[in-house]
């Protein structure tokens, strides 16, 4: 059998519901992400690379390092993003890329 409630009694009854829930249920936060500095060994472990080829490629000026002193620190953010831009695109994104350089020369 139904009964009637006003709209009062839904309302709190609603509220009562909620913070059940929440109670029960905490709200997660997201993990903030921090940035954590390598040393030249750590660096070399992370990337699965030797040491002296770290040093090689820090010479050229080919990977991103940080220098105070004589020491040299990694951020391991900045290897990854360095890892992930030399990414080689595949056959079917270059055609498409291709296509849309010469469809834009078309136009003009």
């Amino acid at each position: 059998m139904f009964t009637q409630l006003s709209i009062p009694e839904i309302r709190q009854l609603f509220r009562q519901e909620l913070q059940t829930f929440f109670e029960n249920h905490p709200p997660t936060t997201s993990p903030v992400e921090t940035d954590e500095l390598l040393t030249i060994q750590q660096a070399a472990d992370f990337l699965k690379l030797s040491v002296p080829t770290i040093y090689s490629l820090v010479s050229r000026s080919a990977i991103p390092v940080n220098k105070r002193s004589k020491r040299l620190y990694f951020s391991k953010k900045e290897l990854t993003d360095w890892i992930k831009a030399g990414r080689k695109k595949t056959t079917i994104e270059i055609q498409a890329e291709a296509q849309s350089f010469v469809g834009s020369k078309k136009r003009r």
